[in-house]
């Protein structure tokens, strides 16, 4: 398979678990997180598809298109290794949905943020929330939902 059909694949399985998300969470009050804004992609997709629901972006620097960046009282500029873990005094209410892409880096750094996000989301979300993934994120009491239809396994979590 190409690159260019893998970063295909991957953008169609990111959108599908999206938006199965935000069908699951129609009932959870709460804001929504994205740990890393990228080219602003993403965030763009969720402020569509969640037009009512604040969303806090945790992102080490901003290169985002112009019209994908989030008003600064949303923005938490740093690592979000220091920047998440004191958050929740800011956002104010626990996450209904957080969305996490962070599977650059060799397999003992991916290792080590899928732990450090297991340990703080815990305390970040809530209950009933929603985490989607491009990596596995295995918290304690939480369950792997089924992916959407079409989806291959390990495309996204």
């Amino acid at each position: 398979m190409s690159r260019l059909d893998s970063f295909i694949r991957r953008m169609q399985a990111q959108r599908a678990c999206l938006d199965r998300a935000a069908a699951l969470i129609a009932d959870v009050p709460g804001p929504v997180l994205e740990l890393g804004l990228g080219n602003g992609r993403t965030y763009d997709h969720l402020r569509e598809i969640l037009p009512d629901r604040r969303i806090f972006v945790f992102e080490r620097l901003v290169q985002a298109h112009p019209s994908c960046i989030p008003p600064d009282d949303d923005l938490f500029l740093g690592d979000f290794r220091e920047t998440l873990p004191t958050a929740a005094a800011r956002i104010g209410a626990k996450a209904a949905l957080v969305h996490a892409d962070f599977g650059q880096g060799g397999a003992a750094s991916i290792a080590a943020m899928a732990q450090f996000l297991a340990e703080t989301l815990a305390t970040l979300t809530a209950p009933g929330a929603v985490i989607v993934s491009d990596q596995p994120i295995d918290g304690e009491g939480w369950e792997s939902l089924p992916l959407p239809e079409g989806i291959n396994l390990r495309r996204y979590f």
